[in-house]
């Protein structure tokens, strides 16, 4: 069974945008979650922080390997507003609703990230009534990846990127530059986490809240970029072996604070409903005892598939930056 994964993992693949909430955001988000927890479940979640942290970013490098991975990062909600219409109350709230209605193309064409969250939010409840460590470890990673997707405003609009209002790279000045310079500062205070009842409201809730930023996170970009000069928005900053344009640390500053802590609201909204997922899936489980495999460690069949995950989006990188240099 691994090597049939490893055969699929190595395939060739096709270089994909930038993530969302960048490597730092996602796996910021996930090492936060765990202190949400309760003291039950807590000490369990603590031992394998590390790995819940730097894992999630694997639904992202698994995007170079898996065709149907990348609709489950987003949802194009605004592509079915057609006619000034709400889009959701035109789009189903539940998954064969929704296919009966559009199809599973079309959906798939569009983004299905709310019902994916629910997806893996049921094999960590499974996870945990097996006590299997190898899946319990990767859900909870992944759940993590897929919420805070959710939770950035443009995973919501066909706009993802700017492309439709000459706004390029701002999908990554959002969700990657902001939270590298400013989320040293955050305060992630942000309670216990607690029981959902309604998964899937939860995970289409994030997604309506997200969908409400859309217009002031291109809207306030767009007027902030007419007061400055191209030669004070971009400066070039060493990456690897490379330079790199990015944004200046002051037009940074000067976007965020003109939306008013915005980032730093998605992001500890992201980790409060990640802790609660997590919290909500054990209890569901039956609430096991997590001390009787603690211990447990990651298997060397996990690690050899997450090795060469990561091996593979390494070698893509080096492909893109080839192209672009």
């Amino acid at each position: 069974m691994v090597l049939v994964v490893l055969a699929v993992l190595l395939a060739p693949s096709v270089v994909e945008p930038a993530q969302a909430w960048g490597f730092y955001g996602h796996k910021r988000i996930n090492r936060m979650a765990c202190f949400t927890l309760p003291p039950e479940i807590f000490p369990f979640f603590k031992r394998h922080m590390d790995f819940i942290s730097d894992h999630a970013v694997d639904p992202d490098r698994r995007r170079y390997a898996v065709p149907d991975e990348a609709p489950r990062h987003y949802i194009d909600i605004d592509h079915y507003g057609a006619g000034g219409q709400d889009p959701f109350a035109v789009v189903p709230v539940k998954w064969k609703d929704a296919v009966e209605k559009f199809t599973e193309d079309t959906l798939k064409a569009y983004g299905i990230v709310p019902w994916h969250i629910q997806v893996v939010y049921a094999r960590l409840i499974e996870a945990f009534q097996r006590g299997d460590v190898d899946r319990i470890l990767r859900y909870s990673a992944d759940l993590g990846h897929y919420i805070g997707d959710a939770h950035v405003p443009l995973h919501t609009t066909e706009n993802y990127n700017g492309q439709l209002t000459n706004q390029h790279g701002i999908h990554a000045f959002w969700e990657s530059r902001i939270p590298e310079l400013s989320a040293d500062s955050y305060d992630h205070l942000v309670g216990r986490a607690e029981y959902i009842d309604d998964p899937l409201a939860v995970a289409w809730e994030a997604v309506h809240a997200s969908h409400l930023c859309v217009d002031s996170v291109l809207g306030i970009e767009k007027s902030l970029s007419e007061t400055y000069p191209e030669d004070q928005r971009y400066v070039f900053e060493d990456r690897g072996r490379s330079g790199m344009r990015t944004y200046s640390r002051d037009y940074t500053k000067a976007y965020e604070d003109a939306m008013m802590g915005m980032v730093e609201r998605r992001m500890n909204a992201s980790i409060i409903t990640l802790g609660s997922f997590w919290y909500s899936a054990w209890i569901n489980a039956g609430q096991p005892d997590l001390d009787r495999f603690e211990q447990a460690d990651v298997s060397d069949s996990l690690k050899a598939v997450l090795k060469a995950e990561e091996e593979m989006w390494q070698e893509d990188q080096k492909g893109f930056g080839r192209e672009h240099e």
